[in-house]
């Protein structure tokens, strides 16, 4: 579901959709081109270039390759799901099917049930209940994942907690997925140790700090406000994170028009700047440095959530 900010920035919106790019995905056929055969060459010719430059390179592909799958999710660069599926199914980034990223990805795009614990699958929000139901230690290990550094290293808990639930609760669809990715995974491992390059580097040196630097996106993307509209943020980031992340530190823009395509999100954002820092309530962040000083050792207040803790003494 689309919401526009008035009449004036649907036509805009129509107006851009025209464009040469916009019709033939020639950005997003690019970061595929692009992502793919970086992650293949640097990994083939990886003796030559050594070893430290080929982890960086692939660390950075690796997260390029996250953003291009929640790209794909949104129906890029083709209208066929199953299409945009086949660039998203292989398991360069490890720890997730691209399914069930899929699957949870867009309930969490309900804006009206947006950081709501057991409605959002993404939120890092709990309930009363649950919070009071949790022992010391994972309390303090909760508030330890909400400061900056915590939340790139920590969150993987609860990545790889999706993957415990769904063989716990006996998910058969759920666990289907994961079998079909551990099968690729398992050929791609063995492609890396046909080519000399160690599989067990490549998960802990190269996709874990991958995940990371998504982690450094999304640490506090989202904020349990009233209005629904002023739940998700805007980042002022330098350029290097925009492309990495694919124009998402726009947030509040991609929310409200999830269909409209990575390179015409800043755009779609400078035409109505004023109107979406007046919606989403100054939810505004000067680049994710700002988070970075703000929260090495503080942690965002991430618990209870305040909606829910209200409505239940209600």
């Amino acid at each position: 579901m689309s919401h526009y900010l008035d009449e004036q920035q649907r036509n805009q919106i129509h107006r851009l959709s025209r464009r040469f790019l916009w019709r033939t995905e020639l950005p997003t056929w690019g970061v595929i081109l692009t992502v793919y055969g970086g992650w293949f060459a640097t990994l083939a010719v990886w003796e030559t270039l050594g070893l430290l430059p080929a982890t960086l390179l692939l660390i950075v592909l690796t997260a390029w390759y996250m953003a291009l799958q929640h790209e794909l999710i949104h129906g890029h660069p083709t209208r066929y799901p199953r299409l945009n599926q086949l660039f998203g199914t292989l398991p360069l980034a490890v720890w997730y099917p691209y399914g069930l990223y899929r699957d949870s990805h867009l309930a969490h795009h309900r804006n009206e049930t947006l950081t709501v614990p057991e409605d959002d699958p993404e939120s890092y929000y709990f309930t009363e209940r649950s919070w009071a139901g949790f022992s010391p230690w994972r309390k303090r290990l909760i508030r330890a994942r909400n400061t900056f550094p915590g939340r790139l290293l920590l969150d993987i808990i609860q990545t790889l907690g999706s993957a415990a639930a769904a063989f716990r609760q006996r998910d058969g669809r759920s666990i289907a997925m994961w079998l079909i990715h551990l099968g690729l995974l398992a050929l791609l491992l063995a492609g890396m140790v046909h080519l000399g390059f160690s599989p067990v580097w490549y998960l802990l040196a190269v996709s874990y700090p991958a995940l990371a630097l998504t982690k450094i996106r999304s640490f506090m993307e989202h904020r349990a406000a009233d209005d629904p509209l002023a739940r998700s943020a805007i980042n002022d980031a330098g350029a290097f994170w925009r492309v990495l992340f694919l124009n998402l530190n726009y947030h509040s823009v991609h929310h409200d028009l999830p269909g409209v395509p990575w390179y015409g999100l800043k755009t779609v954002y400078e035409q109505n700047r004023e109107a979406y820092r007046r919606q989403n309530h100054g939810f505004v962040v000067n680049g994710y440095s700002e988070w970075l000083r703000q929260f090495w050792g503080k942690p965002i207040d991430v618990t209870v959530h305040p909606r829910v803790k209200k409505d239940h003494h209600e």
